[in-house]
């Protein structure tokens, strides 16, 4: 047999509660985005390294990206997001198309504690969107927070109008500025006012810092009004963050960040961009950033409600096993009281059943609660219900 090893740098196993964890929701997000209308998606890991660099090889991301060689001596990457691929599958579709994926995507990046080379990508997205759908993407991610109890702030600005202002400024090198401005939710303020004299922009800080009622003045602040006016119709509460910028390659118009109360840390992200000529909209997140956030409760995390304890009794024990996963209660059958008893404590397995001579010539089962100790006699009916 060949040696345990462990994993490559970067790449973990998932097991026990946290496997369960991380399934828990995903089905809870695949339950949200379906009820909004998004449909599935599956896309493959392996692309055309050409295809993958795609049009944003100027992008940090790009130079991250796994490179592969096939036996025919191809150039090949590992996908590194999911946006690349979507314009080939949205390509002659019906529009709106409004698909969501979840899977892994990969980086070969340096590794740290909150950084792996593998993670599971989230996004939903709307090819062929309007400020309403925009709106609507919004309050499924508040709605999705609320429902995990993660306690999340939606910012949002628009792109059109950081250009609008540099433009007002004179400012020429407007990505660049913008870039810089981006930072000063993780460098101070006098650092950014550094980093902008370069580019002769210092002094637009103190137009980001304005109130809101100041931008009202620009044209492009109409698209912010108008997608506030959305956000209110789907009861979703946004905030205007006048420094928001986001992926500077590709976002036109609005952009958004949803962010813990209280802490600087992005925990999602997306906007309005081109996909194949079509105005569109989306948002992106890995399950890694939500996993920590995620108070489950023991129950919601627990799979396996019932170890069904057969005592030489192997055709009664299936029967039974059968009859329970029929009413979708998940059990296990295991031999040999002392060891099950054990098995069930180590997996916070809730309720033993003992299957045995005396419980078939009575027609009634012996149900152990592992929390309380308390046991009862019962027959296949309220057996049932007592575990659904």
């Amino acid at each position: 047999m060949s040696e345990i090893k462990e994993t490559v740098k970067g790449f973990r196993d998932f097991t026990g509660e946290e496997a369960i964890k991380r399934e828990f929701i995903k089905q809870l997000l695949i339950k949200k985005f379906k009820t909004y209308g998004f449909l599935p998606a599956e896309t493959p890991i392996i692309e055309f390294e050409e295809f993958v660099k795609g049009q944003n090889s100027q992008d940090e991301a790009i130079s991250d990206v796994f490179k592969l060689k096939d036996k025919g001596n191809r150039d090949l990457a590992l996908r590194y997001e999911f946006t690349f691929q979507l314009k080939r599958i949205a390509q002659n579709q019906k529009l709106p198309f409004k698909r969501y994926q979840i899977g892994e995507v990969f980086r070969d990046e340096p590794v740290s504690a909150n950084r792996f080379r593998q993670f599971t990508q989230c996004d939903v997205d709307t090819v062929g969107s309007t400020l309403r759908e925009e709106a609507e993407i919004l309050k499924l991610m508040s709605e999705i927070f609320k429902e995990l109890k993660i306690p999340a702030e939606i910012l949002i600005n628009n792109r059109k109008l950081l250009n609008e202002i540099l433009d007002s400024e004179k400012i020429k090198e407007k990505e660049q500025v913008i870039r810089e401005i981006d930072k000063l939710d993780k460098l101070s303020e006098a650092e950014v006012k550094e980093n902008l004299k370069k580019y002769g922009a210092e002094k637009t800080i103190a137009i980001f810092k304005k109130p809101e009622s100041y931008f009202s003045k620009f044209k492009a602040y109409e698209e912010i009004k108008k997608l506030k006016d959305f956000c209110k119709l789907f009861d979703v509460e946004v905030t205007f963050s006048s420094t928001l910028a986001r992926g500077l390659s590709y976002y036109n118009s609005s952009v958004f960040e949803i962010k813990l109360k209280g802490i600087k840390e992005s925990i999602a992200g997306g906007g309005s961009y081109l996909c194949n000529g079509n105005q569109s909209t989306g948002i992106s997140f890995s399950l890694e950033r939500l996993i920590p956030l995620v108070p489950l409760a023991k129950s919601e995390t627990q799979s396996t409600k019932c170890v069904l304890i057969s005592i030489n009794q192997e055709e009664k024990s299936i029967e039974t096993a059968q009859l329970l996963r029929e009413s979708e209660i998940s059990c296990v059958i295991l031999e040999k009281i002392s060891k099950a008893l054990e098995y069930a404590n180590s997996q916070s397995i809730p309720f033993v059943l003992f299957i045995g001579e005396e419980e078939i010539k009575k027609k009634k089962f012996k149900l152990r609660d592992m929390k309380s100790g308390k046991e009862e006699f019962l027959g296949e009916k309220e057996l049932v219900k007592k575990l659904s």
